[in-house]
C-alpha cells in the first residue's frame, strides 16, 4: 500500500474516532439544551422531532426552577458545602503530600500507596461508621454533615496526587532557601507552593467536581430539602412518584453542570500539568 495511501487512510480514522468521541460527550449536553427550551407540548408530543425545536423556545422551565422550587438554595448549599470541602481538603493535603514526598523513610512509598487505596473504598460501605460520626456531631439533615463526610474521600486522592507532584520537584530549591536563611515552611510557602499551582488547581477542580457530584451521602445525610446540594435536590424533588419533569430536570441540570464544564475549559491545561506531574521549572 502506498504511503501516501497509508497516512490518508491513518489520518481519515483519527478524525472519525475524534468526531464519535465529540458526539458521546456532546449529545448529553445538546440533549440537556433541548429539553430546558422545549414547550411541554413539544416536549411530549410523539410526532415531533425529539433533536429539534417543532416550536417557539421558552423559558417557562427555567423560571419554575427558580420561582417555584429551592433551585437557588440548592446551587447555595452546593457552592457552600464545595467552597469549605475544597478549603478542608487543600489544608489537609498539602502539608500531607509534601511530608510524604520528602520523608527519607523507604516506607513513605507504602504509605503513601495505603492512602490512596482508601479513596476506593466503596461508599457504600464507609456511611454506616460516618454516620455515626454525623449522629455525634449532631450534623443530622445539615448541608454541614456532608462537610464533615466528603473529605473523607477528596483527601486521600489528592494527598497521593500531590505526593507525586511534589516529588517531582528538586529538593535542591528548598536546600538553598534554607542555606539563604529561609527556615523550611518557608521555603515551601514562597517557592513550593507557587511551583505547584497546576497542582493545587487540579486539587480545586477535582474536589468541587467529587462534592458537586456525590449523590450516595448526600441522599444519606439529607433528607430537608432546604439542606440538600443541587444534585441530590434535582433528583428528588422533581420527581413526584412515577411523574418526571423533564424539562425542569433538564434545566437544573444544565445549569449545575456547565459551570463545572467551563471551568474545566478554562484551566484545562494547569489540570494536566497537574495530574501528570509536569509543572517543574
Amino acid at each position: 500500500m502506498p504511503r501516501v495511501l497509508r497516512r490518508t487512510l491513518r489520518g481519515t480514522a483519527f478524525y472519525a474516532a475524534v468526531i464519535v468521541l465529540v458526539v458521546l460527550a456532546g449529545f448529553p449536553f445538546y440533549w440537556m439544551l433541548l429539553t430546558a427550551f422545549k414547550t411541554d407540548a413539544d416536549l411530549y408530543n410523539l410526532q415531533s422531532n425529539p433533536f429539534w425545536f417543532n416550536g417557539a423556545a421558552t423559558l417557562a422551565h427555567i423560571r419554575y426552577l427558580f420561582s417555584s422550587t429551592e433551585f437557588s438554595r440548592w446551587l447555595l448549599n452546593s457552592l457552600i458545602i464545595g467552597v469549605c470541602v475544597v478549603a478542608i481538603t487543600l489544608a489537609t493535603a498539602l502539608p500531607a503530600g509534601y511530608s510524604l514526598a520528602r520523608m527519607p523513610s523507604r516506607h513513605a512509598e507504602s504509605l503513601g500507596i495505603g492512602v490512596f487505596l482508601t479513596y476506593l473504598v466503596p461508599p457504600t460501605l464507609l456511611f454506616l461508621p460516618l454516620s455515626r460520626v454525623v449522629s455525634w456531631l449532631g450534623l443530622q439533615d445539615s448541608l454541614w454533615s456532608l462537610v464533615v463526610v466528603y473529605p473523607s474521600f477528596t483527601i486521600p486522592f489528592c494527598t497521593w496526587l500531590l505526593m507525586g507532584f511534589f516529588k517531582a520537584l528538586p529538593r535542591e530549591i528548598e536546600e538553598a532557601a534554607v542555606v539563604d536563611g529561609c527556615s523550611l515552611f518557608g521555603a515551601f510557602v514562597r517557592l513550593v507552593l507557587p511551583l505547584s499551582l497546576p497542582a493545587i488547581f487540579t486539587v480545586v477542580i477535582f474536589t468541587f467536581t467529587l462534592t458537586l457530584q456525590e449523590f450516595v451521602y448526600a441522599l444519606t445525610f439529607v433528607s430537608s430539602t432546604a439542606q440538600k446540594p443541587v444534585t441530590l435536590g434535582v433528583a428528588t424533588d422533581l420527581v413526584r412518584g412515577d411523574i418526571y419533569y423533564w424539562g425542569e430536570l433538564m434545566a437544573g441540570a444544565l445549569i449545575a453542570s456547565v459551570p463545572v464544564a467551563i471551568a474545566y475549559n478554562f484551566f484545562l491545561d494547569r489540570f494536566i500539568a497537574g495530574i501528570t506531574g509536569g509543572a517543574v521549572k
